[in-house]
């Protein structure tokens, strides 16, 4: 039995780029790149290179300090200048989490 066979998830599995578990797509928020930066694709139809995320804060932040975003995404590094502007993703989770937390 090798490691793959160990868990059998139901549909597509994608990798979140933060925590690096893998889960069903459907549990993970699509990123894409746009004009130097991140948006969110929660309906995965957006153009172009994508990354799969956990819609947590904590992954987001992990992903941010691992700069997951710019490689998973194949953009320049923060290094050369080309750094990705992460300010409407971290919004976006922001107002998600927010508006489906239980009141």
């Amino acid at each position: 039995m090798t490691p793959h066979d160990a868990v059998r998830l139901p549909g597509p599995v994608r990798t979140c780029i933060g925590c690096r578990e893998r889960a069903a797509k459907r549990e993970l928020l699509r990123v894409v790149a746009g004009e130097g930066t991140v948006v969110p694709d929660p309906g995965g139809s957006a153009p172009g290179r994508g990354a799969h995320l956990h819609p947590t804060l904590a992954c987001f932040e992990l992903a941010e300090r691992k700069r997951a975003f710019a490689r998973a995404l194949r953009q320049k590094s923060a290094g050369s200048g080309g750094a990705l502007d992460l300010d409407d993703l971290k919004q976006y989770l922001t107002t998600t989490l927010t508006e489906s937390a239980p009141r």
